[in-house]
């Protein structure tokens, strides 16, 4: 069992930027691999970014975001800079096993109960 806390989202302005960070419980964190999905009003849960042995970006973010995880401290951040209107949405951190099908939200066993990033123009 993994649970997820998401945290650090905000109000922000075009240009600015955030860290996300989720803080995972349970001793298997290091097994897992780290995923980070958006969701605003009206649409779908769409896929930003995830940890593997490497890391993959959404084609919206890449070159602005980046994902990071210590396992240390059962955490990975998602740091995004250059922040725009269009990333306004509820961010998600996500726990999975899968090493193949990260984009797809169904593959997720865990997680976080959201953390809201609005930029405003």
């Amino acid at each position: 069992q993994v649970q997820l806390v998401e945290s650090g989202g905000g109000l922000v302005q075009a240009g600015d930027s955030l860290r996300l960070s989720c803080a995972a419980s349970g001793r298997t964190f290091s097994m897992y691999y780290m995923g980070w999905f958006r969701q605003a009003p009206g649409k779908e849960r769409e896929f930003v970014a995830v940890i593997t042995w490497t890391e993959n970006y959404a084609d919206s973010v890449k070159g602005r975001f980046t994902i990071s995880r210590d396992n240390a401290k059962n955490t990975v951040y998602l740091q995004m800079n250059s922040l725009k209107p269009e990333d306004t949405a509820v961010y998600y951190c996500a726990a999975t096993k899968d090493r193949y099908n990260w984009r797809r939200p169904g593959v997720y066993d865990y997680w976080g109960q959201g953390t809201q990033v609005t930029v405003s123009s």
